[in-house]
């Protein structure tokens, strides 16, 4: 019985030495995915301080790309993510104050941190949903820009954003592809241009990648989750809650966050932000909703809300 339970011990030991071993190797690979340099370069968009282009740029920042839900009020940047068992991750501080980058930026840099989702220094900006933002035309990437020049400066140094080893662990065995889009997307995609403002389906697509509606809600618009511990994005096709609605339902919901039935959503959904975009906008936006195949919701999101 003895010899039995030393023979246990050694298959334990070295099952527990394999398993450490392993969690290193990964950590290591995970860690380099993070810290790959990428050489990218940028298209040349034209950015110019004319009336009309701040005006549009302050409008999709504050409305439509809603860049203040994760870079904070007046952009400062901000701690957005803390969950324990993954970390913390911070956003940049987009203004010229103390701690920002307005003042060290130039427009190849604004560019590939928005289009490519990398930072100055090569490496990749996590959780920049630079996926979506791919879809920006040329003329509102300029204006996105232009616009985050003229931004108050607010004096803050953000600190550095802090992942766990398990964090790590599951990057290399990708589990979070979606938080490191620098690594999948397309670098060399064309600047594309913007299908003509209107209440049409089309425009309401284009709103919504800019809008970065699939990060919650999911690829398919049919039920999704930001990450871990976070809300549950509900089904926004024909077969979800919105099959129901109406146009103006829709609009009450964008504009004071109370579905029709007066309840109130989670502030996760950046409604503040979103509720300012115009009539035209959101109309464009729930026509494109409404036009999508009614897809169910996946099987580990459903009852989520």
């Amino acid at each position: 019985m003895r010899q039995a339970f030393k023979w246990i011990a050694i298959a334990l030991g070295c099952l527990i030495f394999i398993i450490g071993i392993a969690a290193v190797v990964l950590y290591s690979i995970g860690r380099s995915r993070l810290n790959q340099t990428y050489n990218v370069d940028v298209a040349a968009v034209p950015i110019d301080n004319r009336p009309e282009t701040l005006e549009r740029g302050k409008h999709l920042v504050e409305a439509v790309v809603a860049c203040g839900e994760c870079h904070g009020e007046g952009l400062r940047g901000r701690a957005f993510f803390n969950e324990p068992a993954i970390g913390t991750v911070v956003s940049t501080n987009l203004t010229g104050g103390k701690g920002g980058v307005v003042g060290t930026y130039s427009n190849a840099d604004w560019i590939r941190a928005i289009r490519h989702g990398i930072g100055p220094t090569g490496k990749l900006l996590l959780v920049m949903p630079a996926q979506h933002f791919q879809n920006m035309s040329t003329a509102d990437l300029g204006a996105v820009i232009a616009y985050l020049k003229t931004v108050p400066p607010v004096d803050n140094v953000p600190p550095a954003t802090e992942l766990t080893p398990l964090t790590y662990i599951l990057i290399a065995l990708g589990q979070f592809d979606d938080i490191i889009p620098a690594e999948y997307i397309d670098h060399n995609a064309p600047l594309p241009e913007a299908p003509p403002a209107g209440a049409t389906e089309i425009y309401g697509e284009y709103l919504v990648n800019m809008a970065t509606c699939r990060v919650c809600h999911g690829e398919e618009l049919a039920g999704g989750q930001a990450g871990p511990g976070e809300p549950i994005g509900p089904n926004l096709t024909p077969s979800g809650e919105l099959g129901g609605w109406t146009q103006s339902d829709f609009f009450q919901l964008m504009r004071t966050g109370q579905t029709p039935s007066g309840r109130q959503i989670n502030d996760f959904m950046p409604w503040r932000y979103y509720g300012q975009m115009t009539d035209m906008e959101l109309a464009a936006i729930w026509l494109y909703l409404q036009s999508l195949e009614p897809a169910q919701t996946p099987i580990n999101l459903a009852g989520g809300s």
